[in-house]
């Protein structure tokens, strides 16, 4: 497994201070620099390619950890990542086989972890409900560096019922009155028709790039889960299209705003998609979009599986046999597609009925996981507590269960 040398603080800390000229600093966000085709003139061209060009010298005198071969996982939420909670998740991967951490940079409820320079967010308070000051981020990612801890900023898409209420023209309507509609929670989705809810998207990954995190994974790239969505819903931007289309032309559009900058589209999708040959009715077919990102995640939790999939009657007790049915379908339909995606999954720690969780389970799945050749895993608790006992020491190999 990757991991290079741990290294001391103050040596990275000043590594990072000499490559920026001493300025902490990044560069602000992409915004309005979008050259239309029709009157664009060459002087707004150049323009352009000199802005292209002065956030990549920037990006350069960052000093950014690099992938893992073998990437080994956490998932970071909002508030563990503002909290002391966060120290001590740096702390597990700094003794264990944890080589990254997913951190929410913009979460489900739409709130962004740090004070923002995307216009946007500010206009509609997404960064200040506690947000994280810039000396911390800054200090965050420079201990991560200095710990080879791989930072890797997850941001929510169409779950974001902050923007979805402040930008009406971009919630999901109703087909009865064009009002919002409503999820089971009472909360309006954002319409992935709609190219602002995208382009929101593109520019907090820029700005997440900007300080130094070293990979950006989007949430949410699907329509709401709920089979209502389909009688109650109306789309006025489809044009024809059926929803797996629709997401494959959003992630388009976010490798068309992200790939000038050199930051990869990577996605989190259901871990039913690779058996499920529909859309499952939220877009996310496997054929469409696992060649329209660098890395696919499906989240793969045994206790999301339907009693009876795959004949088991209860797919959480059998958290070995269900990731390895999952992960073989993954590989056969990823066959052939030329451009498919690396695939890391996550897996389930934590207990959403029978059985309990513990490390027993946990380790079941990376089980199933190496013998399928897959190497690297991210694990999911939303409390982000962990179970370190299904962990090994720091240089460990696989595992198998107990």
């Amino acid at each position: 497994m990757y991991k290079l040398p741990r290294t001391t603080f103050a040596a990275i800390a000043a590594m990072t201070m000499a490559a920026a000229g001493g300025c902490t600093e990044h560069a602000a966000p992409l915004s309005g620099r979008d050259v239309s085709p029709q009157g664009a003139t060459n002087a707004t061209e150049r323009s352009r390619r000199d802005s292209v060009a002065a956030d990549s010298a920037q990006r350069a005198r960052i000093v950014r950890v690099p992938r893992p071969d073998t990437l080994r996982g956490l998932y970071v939420n909002r508030w563990a990542a503002l909290g002391k909670k966060m120290t001590q998740l740096i702390d597990l991967a700094k003794t264990t086989e944890v080589n990254a951490l997913v951190i929410d940079v913009k979460d489900d409820r739409g709130f962004v972890l740090y004070q923002s320079g995307v216009l946007l967010a500010h206009e509609i308070a997404a960064d200040t409900t506690k947000p994280m000051s810039h000396a911390r981020v800054r200090a965050l990612l420079d201990t991560m560096i200095a710990h080879r801890v791989y930072p890797i900023a997850r941001i929510v898409v169409a779950k974001d019922p902050l923007l979805a209420r402040a930008k009406l023209a971009w919630a999901i309507k109703r087909k009865d009155n064009l009002e919002p509609w409503l999820d089971k929670n009472g909360n309006p989705w954002l319409d992935p028709h709609q190219p602002g809810v995208w382009q929101y998207a593109a520019d907090l990954a820029k700005e997440a790039y900007d300080l130094g995190f070293s990979e950006v994974q989007f949430d949410y790239v699907r329509f709401p889960d709920e089979k209502r969505l389909v009688s109650e819903t109306v789309y006025q931007l489809a044009n024809g299209r059926v929803r797996a289309q629709v997401i494959r032309d959003q992630l388009d559009f976010l490798n068309s705003k992200l790939r000038p900058y050199s930051i990869p589209v990577t996605i989190d999708v259901f871990g039913l998609t690779a058996t499920d040959t529909t859309d499952m009715g939220i877009g996310q077919k496997w054929e469409r979009f696992v060649d329209r990102a660098a890395v696919v995640l499906p989240m793969v939790y045994p206790s999301h599986f339907a009693p009876g999939t795959y004949k088991l009657g209860n797919p959480n007790a059998h958290p070995y046999a269900t990731i390895d049915r999952a992960l073989k379908d993954m590989k056969r339909r990823s066959a052939g597609i030329a451009g498919a995606a690396k695939i890391v999954p996550w897996y389930q720690d934590f207990t959403l009925g029978a059985p309990h969780y513990y490390a027993e389970q946990v380790r079941a799945q990376m089980k199933a996981g190496y013998d399928n050749g897959f190497q690297s895993w991210i694990l999911w608790n939303p409390g982000s507590r962990y179970t370190t006992g299904a962990l090994l020491p720091e240089g460990g190999g696989s595992v198998s269960p107990k």
